[in-house]
């Protein structure tokens, strides 16, 4: 819960530096399976750092990422079902993380707009 009180902390000037002034109703997020966040305690701790603020009440929509891999032997794209970084087609173990990975900041639905 330290980390995610961290990265709301961290978002609150983000959010306040492009809504210039605006009134924020919503923030969009895409975190990614592999990121070390968990979306429920996200939302929790965005409520708790944006209490007593212009942005308390402002709702936190967290979009979930799935991982994604790419084989750099036969080229197949796919879904990374389990921890298992290794090709569902030919069984290599040379990929890498396509999608997944991100943490960000996507929009921000604004107050009469």
């Amino acid at each position: 819960m330290v980390h995610e009180l961290s990265i709301c902390n961290s978002m609150i000037g983000i959010v306040r530096e492009h809504a210039a002034g605006r009134e924020v109703r919503t923030v969009h997020v895409r975190v990614g399976e592999m990121r070390q966040i968990v979306p429920d305690t996200l939302v929790y701790c965005w409520s708790l750092v944006t209490e007593q603020s212009e942005l308390e009440g402002v709702e936190l929509r967290v979009e979930r990422i799935p991982a994604k891999i790419r084989c750099a032997s036969c080229g197949h794209e796919g879904a990374l079902r389990e921890l298992a970084f290794v090709c569902t087609t030919c069984s290599g173990n040379a990929v890498d993380l396509i999608e997944g990975d991100e943490f960000l900041i996507t929009s921000l639905e604004l107050a009469g707009v």
